[in-house]
């Protein structure tokens, strides 16, 4: 059954897949137990993870309509896949469900209560599609952070991949630099192994990409340097265009070092307006 769902959700589009059983989570305890499969459906056995890429080029533009529409359309795609596989599994006498993508309502929820239901992210480390960067996004070895995840949550007891014990952050802190609303600190300990993270002050920096039809944000998964995908699109050495980008362009919004990204920023969105990219500092206008 196991190769039959890989083939199913291959020929639908999924990037990578991954399975995990449910005993992984009370076996890393890494998160509270109400956000345990089992906590959430009690016939769950085994968690499906699936990714689909978002390309790196496009992410590159953000925040832009290009990488607006990319993560709108990966979403859709990442729940019709999800929603098909559970009735594929359904029907073959095998009870499932699926959680969604994002699994909030809008950036207003995350504000008042910043956690999703489940995590994919966990989930994708139980299923050995990689492991957990710094800045608390799931790293892989073909789009580094760059994936987007959904997760089927079925009955059936299927052979679970392995967990990945090399971890794929290098700790270069290029997220905590180039990270726009300063969200991010580098602030590590035995006990806490990611950066520490303002989730509230991440949310509210979503809604004003939200305003600005320019969201998501994505700047961490954008400057990332891991991924198979850069030496896809020859960007591996990108550290020094990254970090000098937003004073780069305060200072002159038609640097020619980014015009390229700068050309789908001027168009389809208010990402730049008055001659000026969002004003990062200032957190949006007053």
């Amino acid at each position: 059954m196991k190769e039959d769902i890989i083939k199913f959700a291959s020929s639908r589009g999924a990037d990578i897949i991954g399975f995990a059983g449910v005993d992984r989570w009370p076996e890393y305890n890494e998160i509270p137990p109400e956000f345990w499969p089992t906590s959430l459906w009690s016939m769950a056995k085994t968690v499906i993870v699936m990714g689909m890429q978002m390309p790196l080029p496009i992410v590159d533009t953000t925040p832009s309509i290009l990488h607006r529409e990319t993560y709108e359309t990966s979403n859709r795609e990442l729940d019709s896949l999800a929603y098909g596989l559970t009735r594929y599994l359904n029907k073959a006498g095998q009870a499932s469900m699926f959680f969604p993508r994002d699994g909030y309502g809008s950036i207003k929820n995350i504000i008042d209560k910043p956690y999703a239901a489940f995590s994919h992210t966990f989930a994708a480390k139980y299923a050995g599609l990689g492991t957990v960067s710094r800045s608390h996004n799931l790293l892989t070895p073909e789009y580094g952070s760059r994936v987007r995840l959904v997760s089927v949550f079925t009955a059936a007891e299927l052979e679970v991949d392995h967990v990945m014990e090399k971890d794929l952050c290098i700790n270069c802190k290029l997220c905590v630099k180039c990270c726009p609303a300063k969200v991010l600190l580098d602030e590590t300990s035995a006990v806490d192994y990611y950066f520490k993270l303002d989730p509230i002050g991440c949310a509210r920096w979503h809604e004003e990409l939200t305003r600005r039809r320019a969201y998501p944000c994505g700047i961490c998964t954008k400057v990332c340097p891991v991924g198979k995908d850069r030496y896809i699109y020859q960007e591996k050495d990108m550290s020094k265009i990254y970090r000098s980008e937003q004073k780069a362009l305060e200072n002159d919004i038609n640097h020619p070092e980014y015009k390229s990204w700068n050309h789908f920023r001027r168009y389809g969105s208010w990402a730049i307006k008055n001659g000026k990219i969002f004003n990062y500092n200032e957190g949006g206008e007053k």
